[in-house]
């Protein structure tokens, strides 16, 4: 039973990091084209409310191949404002404090929030322990 758990975890995983470096290289492309008209933190929101919408189309119909109803609907957007406050802290924490560079900013966070952001996600598309 372990193994079957782990190999299933693999996969979710797997289609997990693939949807989400194609959600990544669209919302990044959308941010660096916002960079050139406004600030970074306008630019991270609107690229990032895009990519919420994106990523929940993904995950329920590719990563996770399920939802939870409401609850996949609710969790979800929760998931990634949670994300996006720790990721603009991130970006803040990188552009304002350690003076690198605001392109790359997006980058550092994805890196440092993504595994939460998967166990968060498996989470509101699985079933819960009552329908187990």
């Amino acid at each position: 039973m372990n193994q079957a758990v782990s190999k299933f975890l693999k996969q979710d995983f797997a289609r997990f990091l693939m949807s989400g470096g194609f959600n990544t290289a669209l919302t990044y492309g959308l941010y660096l084209a916002l960079l050139m008209f406004l600030s970074y933190n306008i630019s991270y929101t609107i690229s990032y409310v895009s990519g919420i919408l994106l990523a929940y189309i993904m995950n329920r119909f590719f990563v996770f191949k399920s939802h939870q109803g409401l609850r996949s609907v609710i969790l979800l957007p929760l998931i990634y404002a949670f994300q996006y406050c720790l990721s603009l802290a991130i970006l803040w924490c990188w552009v304002e404090q350690l003076k690198l560079d605001a392109r790359l900013a997006p980058l550092a966070a994805i890196a440092l929030t993504l595994p939460v952001t998967f166990i968060l996600s498996k989470l509101a598309f699985s079933a819960g322990p009552a329908s187990r």
